[in-house]
């Protein structure tokens, strides 16, 4: 059976959020999200790696890999693919946006190693996709990202303004926070 766009954009951004749902890319979910404009930023970044490495990393597997049966060589492919487009966005990010540059800081660098990333590349070869099926999903579960990742941050900004006590600011508080967010997302298992 063959899922619709429709099933395939809500299935990666609301049932199966790469973050919140799947758990992967945590280390820049946790590190970025304190500020609500720094997080659209990496979502931004994130998002367009993800777009990019999934028409990459199609074509590399359709015609590079199958034909010449080295399918075993994905992961090491991927990697490297993913590691030369956030280069590219790290030198373009440079240019256009020092501030955002600078706020990005350790994390921009980090998206290289995003086992999102390399996640959404290597289940977009296993779920059988074609290009636009694999397009589709790379940006959506970007999208899945970003979104958990601005929503958090916006919870992080209000609980700085809030009361909290002394023993859960900081770290403890956002893990909660993000336990709690993942059930939330956990409501939409329903969906698709």
């Amino acid at each position: 059976m063959e899922l619709s766009y429709f099933a395939i954009i809500i299935g990666a951004i609301f049932v199966n959020n790469v973050v919140l749902a799947q758990f992967l890319g945590i280390c820049p979910f946790l590190g970025v999200s304190s500020k609500v404009e720094t997080s659209m930023g990496m979502g931004a970044a994130v998002t367009f790696v993800m777009a990019l490495a999934a028409v990459v990393a199609w074509s590399i597997q359709t015609f590079i890999l199958v034909p010449l049966h080295i399918e075993y060589m994905q992961t090491i492919v991927f990697i490297l693919v993913i590691a030369a487009l956030v280069q590219m966005v790290e030198i373009v990010l440079k240019k256009v946006s020092p501030s955002l540059y600078q706020a990005l800081g350790i994390f921009l660098p980090l998206i290289t190693t995003n086992c999102a990333v390399l996640g959404v590349a290597i289940l977009m070869i296993q779920k059988e996709f074609n290009l636009l099926q694999s397009f589709t999903y790379s940006v959506s579960t970007a999208l899945g990202f970003a979104l958990a990742l601005v929503i958090f941050a916006g919870i992080r900004e209000r609980l700085e303004l809030d009361g909290v006590p002394a023993a859960l600011k900081g770290n403890p508080i956002a893990l909660i926070t993000a336990a709690i967010l993942a059930m939330a997302f956990m409501g939409f298992s329903g969906l698709v």
